[in-house]
């Protein structure tokens, strides 16, 4: 997956920052931070890594989400000392031995490294079988402009910060995190055969959910639980979902 990173510059560019990300910027202190950035409405617009670079930001973010993310950060910015530009910098991964600058990635300790320098690339680890074995959203795959991020596991893949104050959609997400139970979200199951990513999953003849990536025979599928009960239905694959 290609990817942009995007330099933010300035002194005002933390509270920005603060202001629309779901996680907290004081993490930067710590290490490299997963975040989303939302519509007032909670749904996702784009989610990326975030890391101190001297006095800089960067913003690590799938190259097809980036113009888009831009202009938006630039609309919220208004006269804010901010400057958002696209940096020369590339960003390579792997889950063996880290090279010397290397940071772990937040949201799964098998999730590996991220460095960021002159070369792009990775060491041929298979991401989708990592993906599908933790449930790990992937931006255009499980990641669209309808999803909900308690529903993808933000706050198990460390992404979102409840303590942390407002933040561009944090309503929505507080109160699904405190006042109802999730009925709907991205789940592991299995699947015998094969179907295309996107597939509807049937339950009794019932709309039941998605079948999204697949590797080894399981799948991260986007479910309503109430109804993905016992063998469904994708295409000509079973899928079967265990809690």
């Amino acid at each position: 997956m290609e990817r942009t990173i995007l330099d933010i510059s300035g002194s005002e560019a933390e509270t920005l920052l603060q202001g629309l990300i779901t996680n907290d910027i004081a993490k930067l202190d710590q290490g490299l931070v997963y975040a989303a950035i939302l519509t007032p409405q909670g749904k996702y617009l784009a989610d990326f890594f975030l890391l101190r670079h001297g006095d800089d930001i960067l913003l690590d973010v799938d190259a097809e989400l980036a113009p888009g993310l831009m202009q938006r950060l630039n609309m919220y910015k208004l006269r804010a000392d901010v400057q958002i530009a696209e940096s020369d910098l590339k960003v390579a991964c792997g889950t063996g031995p880290a090279p010397d600058g290397a940071f772990t990635d937040p949201r799964h300790p098998d999730m590996g490294w991220r460095l960021y320098g002159a070369a792009s690339g990775d060491d041929g680890t298979d991401w989708d079988a990592i993906r599908v074995a933790h449930c790990i959203p992937q931006s255009g795959i499980e990641l669209t402009p309808d999803t909900l991020i308690l529903e993808a596991g933000f706050e198990r893949l460390n992404g979102v910060d409840f303590k942390k104050g407002c933040y561009v959609g944090q309503e929505v997400t507080a109160r699904m995190k405190h006042k109802t139970e999730l009925r709907k979200g991205l789940a592991r199951v299995e699947v015998a055969g094969a179907a295309p990513v996107g597939t509807e999953i049937t339950a009794d003849g019932k709309v039941a959910g998605t079948l999204l990536t697949q590797s080894g025979g399981h799948a991260i599928a986007y479910l309503r639980f109430d109804r993905a009960k016992g063998p469904m239905q994708a295409g000509k694959a079973e899928v079967t979902y265990t809690p």
